[in-house]
């Protein structure tokens, strides 16, 4: 080394000073490389594969012989649902699918339709001509409440009630009921990404005995907050209430509003970033009807119900989760349902407000 000369010694140093603090940085890249995919194994959830399983599994053996609450009677079909059928499924947004128990069985999606078709209105029209035509707060009475019209005069009610939920399907773009039913249709199959269909008897008996939810449409058509013919836009409500889902369908509808719009199982783009932020305060809110307090207290998590059992909530960024079980509480909620996901929420640490001090 004595013998080389000073500029040579100099650009020794300098390759030696490079080569040192490129594997000095090639290392830290290494480790943070690491530590992601140590935490990406569900996405953006630091639970891993185990522990997923493990809480689904618990929550189905905790509440599986839960003999509480009753199927609706007051539609005739859904009297006659399986009582016993119980299938939690979750879905992570980066496509992973979690289930236990019965995902296979069929229930009538009822009010769950109500978050979609808002959606679908939104993502349409905006998001002011929600809050202008039909109102995002919660109205404090039952969810077919004629009484919350005439108070309001058709005003300040909401797309997750009866009531703002037949005003949505009327302003759905379509220059007849049968592009408003097509457009509704597609997108919940979408959203679930696979094609769905109606269960025809509960159409047929939900459709024979809506005489309120038309008074109703014409009671928001005499205030002007009916946007197509009221026996239509009613008849489109009646046959969204009657989609055929499933514990799985229902999870990846819920993980699609949870990764801001697209399916993470097709990859479809179903609606805006943009839309999905506008949806789930609504849900939070107003979400499981008059207990909707009560379970945001519970879980943290926007959630929609519907009287054919089943029940599904938004993780926002992380999973949705959704639970079918028919019998149903004084409010109208799945019994098992409202149970089971609040359990494996628990177990997950997911509810966003568990927020974790900075030391």
């Amino acid at each position: 080394m004595k013998y080389l000369s000073l500029s040579h010694r100099l650009a020794l140093a300098f390759v030696s000073f490079i080569l040192f603090f490129s594997g000095f940085f090639l290392d830290i890249q290494a480790q943070e490389k690491k530590k992601t995919q140590g935490k990406k194994t569900e996405g953006v959830m630091s639970a891993d594969k185990g522990m997923i399983e493990a809480a689904l599994t618990e929550a189905y053996n905790k509440f599986k012989d839960l003999q509480e609450g009753k199927n609706a009677d007051y539609i005739k079909e859904l009297a006659n649902v399986d009582p016993n059928i119980f299938g939690i499924a979750l879905v992570t947004t980066d496509g992973q699918v979690y289930t236990q128990g019965d995902i296979t069985s069929m229930v009538s999606i009822q009010s769950v339709s109500k978050v979609f078709t808002m959606a679908k209105v939104i993502e349409e029209q905006g998001p002011q001509a929600v809050r202008d035509k039909i109102g995002v707060d919660a109205t404090g009475m039952r969810f077919n409440s004629i009484v919350a019209v005439e108070l309001q005069k058709g005003k300040e009610i909401n797309p997750l009630v009866n009531p703002g939920a037949i005003a949505a399907s009327s302003l759905i773009n379509g220059s007849d009921s049968a592009a408003k039913w097509k457009s509704i249709l597609d997108i919940h199959s979408d959203f679930a990404g696979r094609p769905l269909t109606v269960n025809e008897p509960v159409y047929i008996s939900e459709a024979g005995d809506n005489l309120r939810n038309q008074a109703i449409a014409h009671l928001l058509k005499a205030y002007n907050r009916m946007y197509f013919d009221p026996v239509q836009a009613t008849d489109i409500y009646t046959k969204q209430c009657a989609i055929n889902v499933n514990a799985k369908d229902l999870a990846t509808m819920a993980a699609t509003l949870a990764n801001g719009g697209v399916n993470p199982i097709t990859k479809k783009k179903v609606v805006s970033p943009e839309t999905v932020m506008y949806t789930l305060p609504v849900m939070a809110t107003a979400g499981l009807y008059d207990d909707s307090g009560q379970w945001l207290y519970t879980s943290g998590l926007p959630a929609k119900s519907g009287v054919g059992g089943g029940l599904l909530a938004v993780c926002p960024g992380k999973f949705g989760i959704a639970v079918v079980s028919p019998p149903l509480d004084a409010a109208g909620n799945s019994v098992k349902a409202q149970k089971a996901i609040a359990y494996v929420v628990e177990k997950l640490k997911a509810d966003p407000y568990l927020i974790q001090p900075k030391l």
